[in-house]
């Protein structure tokens, strides 16, 4: 039987309420960065994981080892514990800055076409006008 682990991490910084979804299915790991807002209450981020889930953007997949199930239950405890006073892995935080680089590139290369299209848009009505003007009336 195959599982999909998925885990949320939600954390105040810069002023922001931000969540982290982790995603491991097989041996891949993906990381999802979120920001709630400054009032983020339960309520509401409970109906952003109901109503859109399905559209997070989830950063390129890494390999990671599957992780043996601890049948302990007071390693268990201390396991969560262990990651609950845990920032955020540096897994994660390397994937989110790919994102983010990812995205960065792609927007930079919008842009610049953006531009081009400007530019040659201008020349042309500026063209245009050049001809109007020696047709005469």
């Amino acid at each position: 039987m195959e599982t999909i682990s998925i885990g949320l991490t939600v954390y105040f910084e810069d002023g922001f309420w931000h969540g982290l979804f982790e995603q491991v299915y097989r041996e891949t790991y993906q990381v999802c960065r979120v920001t709630f807002g400054q009032g983020s209450k339960d309520d509401e981020i409970l109906e952003m994981l109901q109503t859109q889930f399905t559209h997070l953007s989830f950063s390129p997949e890494a390999t990671v080892k599957q992780h043996v199930k601890i049948k302990n239950p007071k390693r268990l405890q201390r396991a969560v514990k262990k990651q609950v006073k845990k920032k955020i892995s540096s897994k994660s935080k390397e994937l989110l800055q790919l994102q983010y680089e990812e995205r960065k590139k792609i927007s930079k290369h919008q842009s610049s076409v953006q531009k081009q299209l400007l530019k040659q848009e201008k020349f042309e009505r500026k063209q245009q006008k050049r001809r109007d003007k020696h047709k005469g009336h």
